[in-house]
């Protein structure tokens, strides 16, 4: 293989894709690029055995040849020529020269046919929305995601398709984050898939506000988004996700309606001097006001009083101020509801301009 490219072409694809390449690999193969030649261009594979990401890059080429390069190392290489740089990359045998100018690197790559790839991809329901829809629905709730749990259908997001709707939900067994979004589909009842954590992280990192349409595909065992000039392939969790509609609380009892920005400052106030370990907070409801408390095993507390519409009984419950400060940071409305029955229960929050979305949180005992 022989080819010519300004840093720039070269560089995006790589960027794209080099989310899949993990920086310590038991097998030499999963540190490798994948660049294979054909009529409409390049197309830059990596993968992990978990996701498979392919990024194309349009040029005219004659041949149809594949070499494998180191990742990370063509990575370096190429963020380290000038801006305007023309880089040439021309394969042999074992090895590929990268060069630009003065500058040479020869590397030593592995047979193409070793090159693992995401075999027996079986996709039967397709829909499409625009990116930033998708990356919304991924940043409303994968927060709430658990962290290498033992219950392993936790560690990632659900994603549930129905005929009309598309939703996102994710908990870690503490707090609960549901988003949905109104979108037409052939699917034939609900269909529920969980996308591994990794594979969330990757779709945050290449879903742009700005960018264009996707295709959302499903499978048993996979999922596929592809957009403009990339695809993106991830295994699913085998496992069954926890019936969410059950903990769900009603919109009813004491509700306070606060304001978003003061509420999180208040919040972030009285962190510092949060038991470093458990983070608790203690929320007083009480008439037209909401009080933020809390204390440290060094005897030392912090107390902050602001305004809200709230008419219900004195109530006093306490929480994981982190998890308040998750659910404040992915709400964009000027005004939040916070819904709670008494002092043991669960707090239901939701924006005042996007009911589609909601957030549970568990008390905790202070």
């Amino acid at each position: 293989m022989q080819l010519s490219m300004t840093k720039e072409d070269l560089l995006r694809p790589i960027q794209q894709v080099i989310g899949a390449v993990e920086r310590q690999q038991t097998i030499p193969a999963l540190s490798h690029l994948l660049l294979q030649e054909n009529e409409e261009g390049l197309t830059f594979t990596a993968t992990d055995l978990e996701i498979e990401l392919v990024a194309h890059h349009a040029m005219s080429r004659e041949g149809i040849e594949s070499v494998t390069i180191p990742a990370r190392k063509l990575l370096d290489i190429c963020q380290s020529f000038a801006k305007d740089a023309q880089v040439d990359i021309r394969s042999s045998d074992s090895r590929v020269e990268v060069s630009s100018g003065r500058s040479r690197f020869s590397l030593s790559c592995i047979p193409v046919e070793d090159f693992p790839y995401l075999h027996d991809i079986e996709l039967d329901v397709s829909l499409s929305l625009q990116q930033d829809e998708l990356k919304g629905l991924i940043d409303r709730a994968s927060f709430a995601m658990a962290q290498q749990d033992v219950r392993y259908y936790l560690n990632g997001l659900l994603l549930e398709v129905e005929a009309s709707e598309i939703r996102a939900v994710a908990t870690d067994g503490h707090r609960l984050a549901l988003t949905q979004l109104a979108r037409e589909s052939d699917v034939e009842g609900p269909r529920q898939i969980i996308v591994p954590r990794k594979g969330v992280h990757e779709l945050q990192r290449l879903l742009s506000p700005e960018g264009g349409e996707v295709t959302l595909s499903l499978g048993k065992n996979h999922v596929r988004v592809e957009m403009e000039g990339l695809q993106f392939t991830s295994k699913l969790i085998d496992g069954r996700f926890p019936e969410y509609q059950r903990v769900l609380p009603e919109q009813e009892g004491n509700c306070v309606k606060v304001d978003r920005q003061a509420l999180r400052q208040s919040l972030t106030r009285v962190a510092i001097l949060c038991n470093e370990k458990y983070r608790g907070i203690r929320l007083i409801l009480d008439c037209d006001s909401l009080r933020v408390q809390t204390h440290n095993p060094s005897q030392e507390e912090a107390e902050d009083e602001l305004g809200a519409e709230y008419s219900g009984e004195k109530i006093e419950v306490g929480f994981n101020v982190q998890y308040l400060l998750d659910v404040l940071g992915v709400i964009g409305s000027e005004k939040v509801e916070l819904y709670v029955q008494d002092g043991s229960s669960s707090v239901l929050i939701l924006s005042a301009e996007d009911p589609q979305s909601r957030y549970v949180i568990m008390p905790m005992r202070l």
